[in-house]
């Protein structure tokens, strides 16, 4: 069968070609269009989100639109939508993908979302993805053929929800790091106790218990525009004294950042909630921990967390705001809890590790060498991720370099 694919970019205003159909749509893919700009592909993006697709919540139209409009587009991403449809026009699959020029004027597709999306995906209808072959995705592939040099793919998950990730299909390698994630029970008492050992609640709770001895502690989930406004600026703050601490870049510095996480949490969705949840742990009116992360689907995607330094960080801030977060998601009814890519003890509480994979498929000559070095250059750092005794060697190191920098610029201070 042909697959046509249209791919010519639109005029401002105009109207796409095909239209959301109605009926008694066919599984089987017809067709395959690139749209250039999140707009054209907004009517087949949400009316696949309103059918129920099988994506995570990091695909949402919403979160993604948003994170093109504060951050994608500064950096020189512009949206690449491949779209299938059926012989009706519906909409089959959304792969939402970005372009953007890489070193050496090397053209490179991704998924939009950068590192602010734990876990990235396709969104595909349901009864699409039961039929979907190999032979669909190579089509997919020859669309993409003269569009780019080379397409990198990173932190998908091998299975989602009890079902397996189409793009698994074509050639892949295992991610440097595991996802996380855990079930949900009505009954958090239980849950609770199932995960943890009676030592560990003891001094859960001494710990509890000591952080009550300095003031009010209180749980929230931030509600109205200013809490959200401070909440952010603290988690903001907090963030970036652990990011010098630990000798890492801070992801979150950038003020188009800060805006993309603040507009997040702004924003309201349908069921009343927000687009990017903020919870925070407090004593009195200082905030000592903060959790931010997205949920649809009954679960919730942690995406970043900060506790604050001093007095208050040695009773583990952190973990107490994670047991109580469980439990709101718990007494919400959600049914998964994750705490998204890369290893952390305190991940372990709630979760179990998820297989995750990428994926690196030349289009060009230009792209075979980038695809051949980037995948190295992944196994590599899989290998000593995975290693404890190097990867404890590499932490040891940043932290000896923060110490070192630090104390470097009070000399210069001084």
């Amino acid at each position: 069968m042909t697959v046509a694919v249209a791919t010519r970019p639109r005029a401002a205003g105009t109207a796409p070609q095909a239209t959301p159909a109605a009926g008694n749509p066919s599984s089987t893919l017809a067709r395959i269009e690139i749209f250039r700009d999140m707009a054209a592909a907004e009517p087949f993006w949400r009316a696949l989100e309103r059918g129920g697709a099988f994506r995570t919540p990091y695909q949402a139209f919403d979160f993604l639109d948003l994170w093109q409009r504060h951050i994608g587009a500064g950096e020189g991403v512009v949206p690449f939508i491949v779209t299938g449809f059926d012989a009706a026009g519906a909409p089959l699959f959304v792969l939402p993908f970005g372009r953007r020029r890489g070193a050496a004027g090397l053209c490179v597709i991704e998924f939009l979302g950068g590192k602010h999306s734990n876990f990235n995906m396709g969104l595909y209808r349901g009864d699409f993805l039961g039929a979907l072959t190999v032979a669909d995705l190579e089509r997919v592939l020859a669309a993409l053929r003269g569009e780019a040099d080379v397409v990198v793919l990173g932190n998908q998950p091998l299975a989602w929800a009890g079902r397996d990730n189409p793009l698994a299909l074509l050639p892949h390698q295992p991610s440097p790091s595991f996802g996380f994630s855990g079930p949900l029970t009505r009954d958090f008492e239980a849950l609770f106790n199932e995960r943890t050992s009676t030592v560990g609640r003891r001094k859960m709770r001494k710990k509890e218990r000591t952080l009550a001895g300095f003031g009010d502690v209180s749980f929230a989930r931030a509600s109205d525009g200013s809490d959200i406004r401070r909440v952010a600026e603290d988690f903001f703050t907090q963030k970036s004294a652990r990011m010098r601490a630990i000798g890492l870049p801070d992801v979150f510095a950038a003020q188009d950042v800060r805006d993309f996480v603040t507009a997040g949490a702004l924003t309201p969705t349908a069921d009343g909630s927000r687009l990017i949840e903020l919870y925070t742990l407090s004593v009195d009116d200082t905030i000592v921990a903060t959790m931010g992360g997205v949920c649809a689907d009954g679960r919730f995607s942690a995406m970043f967390s900060s506790i604050i330094h001093g007095r208050y960080g040695t009773e583990s801030p952190g973990e107490q705001l994670l047991v109580r977060v469980v439990r709101d998601c718990c007494e919400r009814g959600l049914h998964t809890f994750d705490l998204g890519v890369g290893e952390a003890n305190y991940k372990s509480l709630f979760c179990e590790a998820d297989a995750m994979f990428d994926s690196y498929w030349p289009l060009s000559a230009k792209g075979q060498a980038f695809a051949a070095a980037r995948r190295g250059f992944a196994a590599a750092k899989r290998a000593v991720k995975q290693n404890p005794v190097l990867w404890k060697l590499i932490v040891t190191a940043r932290r000896a370099k923060a110490r070192l920098t630090k104390a470097d610029k009070t000399d210069k201070a001084d």
